[in-house]
Parts: C-alpha cells; structure tokens; sequence
C-alpha cells in the first residue's frame, strides 16, 4: 500500500472504529498529572486493570508528589510489587518524584521535551500524559496492542515503537491521534489478541488485509 492509499484506509478505519468504539478511553485511573504518571510507568508490562488495584491503595497512602520523593524505596517495592518489575518501576518512580520536587516545583511538566528527560519516560507514556492530564497532543502512544494492530492492519511494518508512531502519524488526520490510541486498544483487547484473533466476530474483517492469515479461527 502506498501512502496516499493507507491514508484512505486510515479514514475508513477511523471511522469503523469510531462507531464500534464511541467511548474509547485511558483504562488507568487517576485525578491528576502526577497520579496519570505514575500509573503509566506502572502499567509496563501490566494489565490496567491490575495497576488500578494496585494504585486504589498507593493513591490514598502517597498523596503527594512530596511523599513519593521521601518515599522508603524497599517499602514502595512492596507496594507495587504486584506490576511486575517492581524494583524498577520503584527507582524510577521515586527519582521522578525527586527530579520535579528538585526542578519542576513538585508539578508534572507538559511538554514532551520535559517529559522525556525523566527516568523510565519514553514516547508512548509522554503521549498519554500529555493528551489525560493537559489535553495536548503530539503523537500516538503505542502500546502493545497498537503494535500489534499497526501491524496487522498494514499500516506499519516496523518494530520500533517510535518508527511505528512515526508511521501511523503519517496516515492519520493529526485529529484523530487521541482516539485513535484508545480505540486501536479497546479492538486489540475485544477481537485482535495476539494468540488468537477473533477474525470471525471482527467488524474489520471485509478490510484488514491479514484477516486471511487467520482462517481457522474464521467460521465456516
């Protein structure tokens, strides 16, 4: 597919997704800056659904980004234990709270330049934070599940996630970016698993030119 044609498939894209998808959001609770980052750095490699259990309890013991900073690093280990890869998600998120008390007067910056200068901050939690908390959007924050799909669907044939990002900002209207992430996650978790997509029950099927790749889990 050339450009101008993946460009045309992107809006028809967008579009079924839109109507299958009205809703498509952020699955990680929070109710500022600072809360939205530290579930995002903890959801590497993690359900959402597990972080906000997690987060439920971390959010009413650290309240601030001060408490964070001061946190007990073998404790808060414990206490996000259950995300995976603990010890370092623990590190980073200390020393992030460090650096913004330190540099940034306690507050989450809202650039991508800022962001990205954090430990363990790359593109795709810099794009969900800047789009959550302050409404700016720069990119589309690939996920696992957008990998997969951008893959899948034709539209990058890349590993990288910042190549990726690089390609699906290409084809999609700068307008859809914000959604776009959301819904490509909603239909990655609902139909397109990584092991078995559900190729029969897709409503993508009659366009996705790897929905032939799938045929036993096609009905007959």
């Amino acid at each position: 597919m050339n450009i101008e044609r993946k460009k045309q498939f992107a809006k028809q894209l967008v579009s079924l997704l839109k109507t299958y998808y009205p809703n498509a959001k952020v699955a990680l609770n929070f109710t500022n800056s600072w809360e939205l980052l530290v579930a995002v750095v903890l959801s590497a490699q993690c359900t959402d659904e597990r972080v906000n259990q997690v987060t439920k309890k971390l959010f009413k013991k650290y309240k601030t980004v001060e408490d964070y900073a001061k946190a007990n690093l073998k404790e808060f280990e414990q206490d996000i234990k259950p995300t995976g890869f603990y010890k370092n998600k623990a590190k980073n998120i200390i020393n992030i709270a460090r650096i913004l008390m330190d540099n940034y007067k306690g507050k989450v910056p809202n650039n991508m330049e800022e962001l990205l200068k954090l430990p363990g901050v790359a593109r795709k939690t810099a794009n969900i934070v800047l789009g959550n908390a302050f409404g700016i959007v720069e990119g589309i924050a690939v996920d696992t599940h957008v990998r997969r799909l951008a893959e899948r669907l034709g539209l990058s044939d890349k590993k990288d996630p910042i190549k990726i990002e690089k390609d699906l900002m290409e084809v999609f209207d700068k307008k859809d970016w914000f959604k776009v992430t959301y819904m490509l996650i909603d239909h990655g978790r609902a139909i397109c698993e990584a092991k078995k997509p559900r190729c029969d029950q897709c409503f993508l099927d009659k366009i996705c030119p790897s929905a032939f790749k799938f045929p036993h889990f096609k009905n007959p």
